[in-house]
């Protein structure tokens, strides 16, 4: 039978859910970035470090990615038994980023269209040519237009550092493959957002721990005077009597001149 659990045991179990709206996109851009630098600029967009931070910060929403496994049906090898073994990771066949589109470049729009027109060859051909309805498209070849170093941090508001818990999520040979539809309207007015899918061949997840500090604790260690030593002429604030002992021998035959008084009984412990 369960037993009664009292509120502050619930917390103490529970610990600190994490939250949904702490995380980071770090976008990349195509492998083949000269081609697809010319096409932004063709376009009106110089993309710089201001504009490729400012476009990580417009993801509103991202998700996490996932995976599964695949699973072989084994029924021979034992009478009436089926076993199921994994034989292939399959890793999810996209995901979903949305981003604010600013008011003053659409910037979202812009990169991303750009992003698939470099996918289909449209870098390579005229904006008056693409209007022609003989136009068709030529695709480019993958290693050109998908990109290595997307990806998505997940931290808490209190553990972003360097040194703080974190999991980061890294893309391999990303790209966009669809840009969802953006309803406008005369209603009242919203924020305008721009939905992308991408496809990637797998992820890799990187946990980042908190380090624990390398530094020793400064113990006050006994400091021993530089003029510790057997000195017949050092004065250690008491008489110290000869024992009936090797090591007392050798001290005082090494310093014969050493006081001695057999009435004293506060004596050091090494004596």
């Amino acid at each position: 039978m369960a037993g009664r659990v009292t509120i502050d045991q619930f917390k103490s179990q529970l610990g600190r859910p994490s939250l949904t709206s702490k995380y980071y996109l770090e976008l990349a851009i195509p492998r083949n970035s000269g081609e697809f630098r010319s096409l932004l600029q063709k376009r009106g967009i110089q993309l710089g470090a201001t504009d490729q931070s400012n476009l990580n910060l417009y993801c509103s929403e991202a998700s996490l990615p996932g995976s599964s496994l695949a699973l072989i049906d084994i029924a021979s090898d034992r009478t009436g038994v089926t076993e199921r073994h994994a034989h292939r990771r399959v890793f999810d066949d996209r995901i979903d980023f949305t981003f604010y589109v600013d008011g003053n470049n659409y910037l979202a729009i812009k990169f991303f269209e750009s992003w698939i027109d470099f996918i289909s060859g449209a870098a390579t051909s005229d904006d008056n040519e693409q209007e022609t309805e003989t136009y068709h498209y030529r695709m480019n070849y993958v290693d050109d237009y998908s990109c290595s170093g997307m990806k998505i941090t997940k931290f808490e508001s209190d553990t972003y550092t360097k040194t703080g818990n974190s999991l980061t999520y890294n893309f391999i040979k990303a790209f966009p493959i669809a840009i969802n539809s953006m309803p406008v309207s005369y209603d009242s007015s919203q924020l305008l957002k721009c939905t992308v899918s991408m496809t990637y061949i797998r992820y890799t997840l990187t946990p980042t721990k908190a380090a624990a500090s390398s530094e020793k604790k400064n113990t006050p260690q006994p400091q021993v005077p530089d003029d510790f030593s057997f000195n017949p002429n050092l004065n250690l604030g008491y008489d110290v009597p000869k024992l009936n002992t090797d090591f007392s021998k050798k001290v005082f035959d090494a310093n014969p001149s050493f006081p001695v008084d057999f009435s004293r009984t506060d004596l050091p412990s090494f004596l």
